[in-house]
């Protein structure tokens, strides 16, 4: 009796046929990747333009229509992305000063003052905010704020309360060290980052009349709660 051939697929034909497959997965895979890598690159622009026309405008008169054309999308894109004005002002505030605040919350190691570390978050603030679009936004926030309670309100949830639980943070550890000797500063932290705050605003108001050491200011108000700091 002739034996009859197998139709059983052998591996080889399983394999090839996978193939294809595996393929198409891959295609779909990149395509959703690319569509992910552009829409996170038109949220980035929408962003962008987002801040140099509030900064430009104003919260009040920046209008959606103006923010998609300097950023080259259709004013629908922006939908996409974000509810209205306020949520992509939000979005401005997370990116923007969120992680500079952020910083503060970071206690400084056994071995490091508490002086040292406050010298060094101030000294980055100024550098990173005062002088740079940080710092127009901030003023912003600062001259609109009282118009818009909304704005305000967030902003104090994200960047001023988690600022002045740091601060109060750094202040009791200093006490605890003997480093600061007014345990009442624990009761106002607010004063350990006036000279940063009053740097972002005189940067804009004054500047041009009496140009402020702002590094310098902040040496003198550090000598004033932790003592002069010595030399050798």
């Amino acid at each position: 009796m002739t034996k009859k051939p197998t139709t059983s697929a052998s591996p080889n034909v399983r394999t090839t046929a996978k193939g294809p497959a595996a393929a198409a997965g891959g295609e779909v895979t990149a395509i959703a990747s690319n569509r992910a890598a552009r829409a996170a690159e038109r949220r980035a622009a929408i962003v962008e333009a987002a801040l140099e026309e509030f900064i430009a405008r104003g919260f009040a008169a920046t209008r959606l229509d103006d923010i998609a054309k300097r950023a080259g999308v259709a004013k629908g894109t922006i939908y996409l992305h974000f509810k209205d004005k306020e949520s992509m002002f939000e979005e401005l505030v997370r990116i923007v000063i969120v992680p500079v605040v952020e910083r503060l919350t970071t206690l400084p190691p056994p071995t490091g003052s508490v002086r040292e570390r406050v010298e060094a978050f101030a000294s980055n603030f100024l550098k990173e905010v005062a002088n740079t679009r940080r710092g127009d936004l901030v003023r912003l926030i600062v001259a609109e704020g009282p118009r818009f309670p909304a704005v305000a309100d967030f902003y104090y949830r994200e960047v001023v309360s988690r600022g002045i639980a740091g601060m109060r943070a750094l202040i009791e550890l200093g006490i605890a060290r003997g480093e600061i000797q007014q345990k009442n500063l624990a009761r106002f932290p607010q004063i350990l980052v006036a000279p940063a705050m009053i740097a972002v605003i005189w940067q804009s108001l004054f500047a041009r009349h009496a140009p402020l050491d702002a590094q310098e200011m902040l040496r003198v108000h550090l000598d004033l709660i932790f003592g002069e700091r010595r030399t050798t």
